[in-house]
């Protein structure tokens, strides 16, 4: 509501014969639970403002015009999204994760698809692509869809000027003195007679977005959802800088006042570089299931505290095979945001001899050494005991799992450790039992009775 007059309402108000420009009480009259909201422009402001920021995945020239209204330049993004009718359908999935209802036009001319766009229900076709199409689409509007031609709508009307096609068929000479040359400028704008001068919204150095909520939140659930439409918001900002993050940053701000506390921050960090939104949703997704809200949530800000440049993209004349390093490190990130970041460990070992010390894991990527290099002959298993399991002896022979084992290869000895307490000797054989299976098994030099001992599964 505006000064006691309905501006917007739901499909659900509009089919209880609630209509634009109604005042309060005949809206009380027709329907006495509707809910009733006084205008707030800034809170409109704001979410225009995240629109446009989210619709920056889709093309870095976006500009702001009358009512609302976005203009996106995407000649050089049809053949990439996959043609119009499929850019106009991610467009729209993206403004409903915003919780925005819009109504999308297309056109050669940025006016042209402004117009094409205005929820009327005499515009059937909302999207052309070439130009005598969009001259036959516009001839049919009613004059008043110009909003230069809105002023002069009586004196139209009273010499039969009706449509935009009737408007073009007036002399122009006698049309620019009594209207103006805004009208016949705007006019050859949208038929692509006269150049379009647009000024394309500047993109922020930072990200840092803050969504105050309407109500207190107590459900990471809701906390969440609200998180989808500020991811949606970075991915757009990255992908128009081309650009990456490694870390984000959740706030959970709580209330204030006697039983105030500390924001909540849920921290994300990934191991490769990543700016799709479905990815950075679904870690911070598993970072808030576990978490328990220490009070209710009145506001969430995300943000990026720092960014790299976009990994480069395989544009050769015969690419290779897709890599999938990228999956890899999704993975990783998943794992670490649901298992923790010390219970995600990598291979990183060590140059020794010696196998339980060779065999070293860590929680982080950085530091990794390379392995050591081995010699061509040497066999070594990617599962290793801890402790080694001692064996039963048979006939000379050691037994695991009541079948003896067959000597393949070896001895390989290794005898080292002597300058600290982990000294060994031992005799290292690559050993098969009776079903084919392949063990890595020890014998003690060290010892006065001969003792065998499993070390290694192979695969």
């Amino acid at each position: 509501m505006e000064r006691e007059c309905v501006t917007a309402l739901t499909p659900a108000a509009a089919r209880l014969g609630i209509k634009l420009g109604m005042r309060r009480a005949g809206v009380c009259t027709l329907a006495p639970q509707a809910l009733l909201l006084a205008r707030d422009r800034g809170a409109e402001a704001v979410a225009f403002e995240e629109a446009a920021l989210a619709l920056l995945q889709y093309t870095p020239e976006i500009a702001s015009a009358a009512e609302h209204t976005l203009l996106m330049n995407v000649g050089a993004s049809l053949q990439f999204f996959g043609g119009p009718r499929a850019l106009l359908h991610r467009t729209a999935q993206t403004l409903n994760a915003l919780h925005l209802r819009a109504s999308l036009g297309m056109a050669p001319t940025a006016r042209g698809a402004w117009m094409l766009a205005r929820p009327d229900p005499l515009i059937r076709q909302r999207r052309v692509l070439s130009l005598p199409t969009l001259t036959r689409r516009l001839d049919a509007l009613a004059c008043t869809f110009l909003p230069e031609a809105q002023e002069h709508h009586d004196w139209l009307h009273h010499i039969g000027c009706h449509t935009l096609a009737d408007l073009r068929r007036l002399p122009r000479a006698g049309s620019q003195q009594r209207c103006g040359p805004a009208l016949l400028r705007a006019l050859d704008q949208a038929y692509a007679q006269a150049p379009e001068m647009t000024a394309w919204l500047p993109s922020t150095p930072r990200f840092v977005r803050r969504v105050e909520l309407t109500e207190q939140v107590e459900h990471t659930e809701a906390v969440l959802a609200v998180a989808r439409q500020l991811t949606e918001q970075l991915s757009s900002w990255l992908t128009a800088r081309q650009l990456a993050v490694h870390h984000l940053a959740l706030t959970l701000h709580h209330e204030r006042g006697r039983y105030s506390c500390a924001p909540t921050v849920v921290s994300v960090s990934m191991a490769q570089a990543a700016w799709q939104s479905a990815h950075l949703l679904s870690l911070l997704g598993e970072k808030l299931s576990r978490l328990t809200l220490p009070s209710s949530v009145i506001a969430v800000t995300l943000q990026a505290p720092s960014s790299v440049p976009q990994p480069a993209i395989n544009t050769t004349l015969l690419p290779q095979p897709a890599d999938s390093s990228a999956d890899h490190a999704q993975l990783l990130d998943l794992l670490r945001a649901r298992l923790g970041a010390v219970n995600v460990r990598h291979a990183a070992p060590l140059a020794d001899h010696r196998p339980e010390v060779a065999n070293h894991w860590e929680a982080r990527r950085q530091g990794v050494t390379g392995p050591p290099v081995l010699p061509p002959s040497v066999e070594r298993p990617f599962w290793l005991l801890d402790p080694p399991l001692a064996l039963r002896v048979s006939r000379y022979r050691p037994v695991y799992a009541g079948s003896p084992l067959t000597l393949l290869r070896g001895p390989e000895r290794i005898e080292s450790g002597w300058w600290d307490a982990r000294r060994m000797a031992r005799d290292y054989f690559v050993a098969e039992d009776s079903t084919g299976a392949r063990y890595w098994i020890y014998r003690e030099r060290s010892a006065e009775d001969v003792r065998w001992f499993l070390h290694g599964l192979f695969a």
